[in-house]
């Protein structure tokens, strides 16, 4: 009986040192977990109207914003489109939770005009190769389309996938857990869960996923991520399989981190590009997102097409 009580004590002893421990070396590293806010409605690259002005009037802002459904409309691929789109006005894109960082007129901070760099010829060949969109077909429909993996409003990728680009259309929410060996970024659009390795190597280079490989490290008070190894078809802001992105996580205040990423690609642009924006936190519930259920629009063009075709087939009487 008395061994046993001193083997109970024993464990108690150690497990309780252990949770010391842990709660040392935990109180040394940054706290990034948490739900938080990515989106803005600050543009990536500057718009034209305004390449030689790092920031917005007041008033410039204002309008900006206001017209932030019409524009994205505008960018819809086709007149079909844009006629299935007549909703999207300022309660699909949810303005409140998107506002512009400040006053600043694109996110890109290097280079300093604000821009991507240019597109090398393989990478506009790369796009030029890409099948075409057909309503008779869902396999040319965009990856974020068919809700499997993207980020609605940009130029593919996922919300979740480096870099993180904030949508222009839908508020980029994300939930950060840590541990001493992971740190996860679940992002709610399409709920993708990137998982980084600390202290890790990446894994061969025949390994190859949707959100890349990510292995993170921290400088201080500042979590680093490189990430590596991406599909082909991953075409984040058109990136090929060469995409190497590192990303820079820093606590600003208890409200508040600050996202720097730089971005190279010897398939795509000319040069590396660097990006930041605040990340908010917030006190809400994420959903999860189930943007097909219910759906039967393309059972129905299908299904459209198809009797179409018979018609077309069938011998004239």
């Amino acid at each position: 009986m008395r061994a046993r009580v001193v083997l109970a004590f024993s464990i108690a002893v150690l497990l309780a040192a252990g949770r010391a421990v842990f709660a040392q070396r935990s109180a040394s590293l940054p706290d990034l977990q948490g739900t938080w806010n990515g989106s803005t409605l600050t543009p990536l690259q500057r718009p034209q109207q305004f390449r030689d002005r790092s920031a917005f009037t007041p008033e410039e802002a204002a309008e900006y914003v206001r017209a932030s459904p019409d524009r994205i409309r505008s960018r819809l691929p086709t007149s079909v489109d844009r006629q299935m789109q007549i909703d999207l006005d300022d309660t699909f894109v949810e303005v409140e939770n998107m506002p512009l960082d400040g006053l600043r007129t694109s996110l890109i901070v290097d280079p300093a005009n604000g821009m991507l760099p240019p597109l090398l010829p393989v990478a506009q060949a790369r796009k030029a190769d890409r099948p075409k969109r057909s309503f008779d077909d869902p396999e040319t429909f965009g990856l974020a389309e068919r809700c499997l993996f993207g980020n609605f409003g940009a130029s593919g990728g996922s919300l979740a996938s480096p870099p993180m680009v904030p949508s222009a259309a839908i508020p980029s929410f994300y939930r950060i857990v840590q541990t001493d060996t992971h740190v996860l970024i679940f992002t709610e659009w399409v709920h993708d869960a990137r998982i980084v390795r600390l202290n890790g190597t990446h894994l061969p280079p025949a390994i190859r996923s949707w959100l890349g490989d990510s292995i993170g490290h921290y400088e201080g008070q500042t979590l680093v991520v490189d990430t590596t190894n991406f599909r082909r078809d991953t075409h984040n802001l058109d990136s090929g399989e060469r995409l190497h992105v590192v990303e820079r996580f820093t606590r600003v205040d208890a409200k508040t981190l600050r996202y720097r990423v730089t971005v190279e690609d010897p398939d795509t642009w000319a040069t590396p590009w660097t990006a930041e924006w605040p990340f908010r936190a917030i006190d809400i519930a994420l959903f999860s997102v189930e943007c097909h259920e219910g759906n039967y629009a393309i059972e129905n063009f299908l299904r459209g097409a198809r009797a179409g075709e018979g018609r077309a087939q069938a011998p004239r009487r």
